[in-house]
C-alpha cells in the first residue's frame, strides 16, 4: 500500500463571477514511503494546490472531488479536527516563502514548540528543549541564543531553516516541499536543499518536492511528474522524463532551460502562449493551443494517458511522434 495515494482529484475554485473553475483536472500519482517525487510545471499549473489539497488547505468556497488516500485513510470528506491531527503529525508542509509562513508575533522557540506541545502532549519546558535540538540539527548558527528570537531578526536562509524544523518537529511520515529554496540565493538554496535531503534520508519520510528547477529536480528527486493546466501530463523516473521526455510541453521546458556556454546574443528557446487562465480551458488537450505537435485530433478530445516505457507515461495522442524527435539537450548532464 501506497503512503500517499491521490486518483482522479479534482479542485474546483470559485470565480469572482459567482461561477466555478476547474483547477485541478483529474490528478493521479502515488508517492511510496520513503521515496521522493517531484513535481514541476509553470506557475498557474496546480502544483501548490495540489499539495494544498493533500493538506487540507484550500481556499473558503473550493469543491474537492476525487481521493486521497494518506496509509490508506481517505483525507477527502475528513472532518477538519481529524484532519488537523494529521497535520504536522503525519504529514507535514515547508512553504515557499519562510516569512509568510512564520508568525511574527511569536518566537521561534514558541512556534516550533507548537506542534510539540499540541501532537505530542509536552510539556513547555520539554518542548523548549526539544524545540533547541531542532534548531540545532537544521544548523541554525548559534541556536540556543536564538530560541527567543523573532522571524524578522534572522535572514531569508535562516528563517528557511525554521520552517524546516516546525516541519519536522514531530517526524512526519510525508513531507511537501513548495518551492522551498525561491526566494534564497544560490549558495543558501543548494545547503537548504542539500539539508532537506539529509533529513528525508535519516528521517525516512517520504518527499513531494515542487519546483521549477529542471537541473536540481534531476540531481534531487527519483520520480518526476510534469504538470501543466491542472492534469500530470507525464510521470517517470527523473532519468527517463528528462532523457526521453514523451510529452511536448515536457520538451518545451527542457529547451527553454538556459545553459552556460552559448554564445553571445543567442535567444533563448521559448513555449509561445501562456498556461490557460482558470474558466477558459480550449477543448481537447490543455496545451494543444501551444503544441507544435499538434493536430486536429488534439482539440478533439481529452487524451488519454498512454504508457511510453516501464513506469513511464505521458497525456498525449503522438507520443511516437515526440519521441522520434532527437531531444534539445540532456538536463542530466547540464551543470
Amino acid at each position: 500500500m501506497s503512503l500517499l495515494a491521490l486518483a482522479d482529484l479534482r479542485v474546483a475554485l470559485p470565480l469572482p463571477d459567482g461561477g466555478m473553475a476547474d483547477a485541478l483536472r483529474g490528478v493521479s500519482l502515488t508517492l511510496e514511503a520513503g521515496a521522493t517525487l517531484g513535481l514541476i510545471g509553470e506557475s498557474g499549473c496546480g502544483k501548490s494546490l495540489t499539495a494544498l489539497a493533500i493538506m487540507g488547505l484550500l481556499p473558503d468556497g473550493s469543491r474537492l472531488a476525487g481521493s486521497i488516500r494518506l496509509d490508506g485513510r481517505e483525507l477527502i470528506g475528513l472532518p477538519e479536527r481529524e484532519h488537523a491531527a494529521l497535520r504536522g503529525r503525519r504529514m507535514a508542509m515547508v512553504f515557499q516563502e519562510p516569512m509568510s509562513a512564520l508568525n511574527p508575533l511569536h518566537t521561534l522557540a514558541s512556534q516550533i514548540g507548537e506542534p510539540l506541545r499540541l501532537h505530542q502532549g509536552l510539556s513547555a519546558s520539554a518542548a523548549r528543549a526539544e524545540s533547541l535540538r531542532l534548531l540545532e540539527r537544521v544548523q541554525l548558527p548559534q541556536a540556543s541564543a536564538r530560541l527567543d528570537a523573532y522571524p524578522h531578526q534572522l535572514s531569508g536562509g535562516q528563517r528557511q531553516r525554521v520552517v524546516i524544523a516546525i516541519a519536522l518537529a514531530c517526524r512526519p511520515a510525508l513531507l511537501l516541499a513548495d518551492e522551498p529554496t525561491t526566494a534564497l540565493d544560490a549558495t543558501v538554496q543548494r545547503e537548504v536543499l542539500d539539508l532537506l535531503l539529509q533529513l528525508v534520508r535519516e528521517d525516512g519520510m517520504a518527499l513531494l518536492l515542487i519546483s521549477h528547477d529542471l537541473a536540481m529536480m534531476a540531481q534531487t528527486v527519483q520520480q518526476l511528474a510534469v504538470m501543466y493546466a491542472g492534469q500530470i501530463v507525464e510521470h517517470g523516473t527523473s532519468a527517463d522524463v528528462l532523457q526521453t521526455p514523451a510529452h511536448p510541453y515536457t520538451r518545451g521546458l527542457i529547451a527553454a532551460r538556459p545553459r552556460l556556454g552559448l554564445a553571445r546574443g543567442t535567444r533563448l528557446a521559448t513555449i509561445p502562449g501562456r498556461v490557460p487562465p482558470l474558466g477558459a480551458m480550449p477543448p481537447g488537450c490543455g496545451f494543444a493551443p501551444r503544441c507544435t505537435y499538434a493536430v486536429a485530433a488534439c482539440s478533439a478530445a481529452v487524451p488519454q494517458v498512454h504508457p511510453v516505457g516501464p513506469g513511464h507515461a505521458a497525456r498525449c495522442i503522438r507520443t511516437d511522434v515526440v519521441q522520434a524527435t532527437p531531444p534539445t539537450r540532456d538536463v542530466l548532464n547540464a551543470r
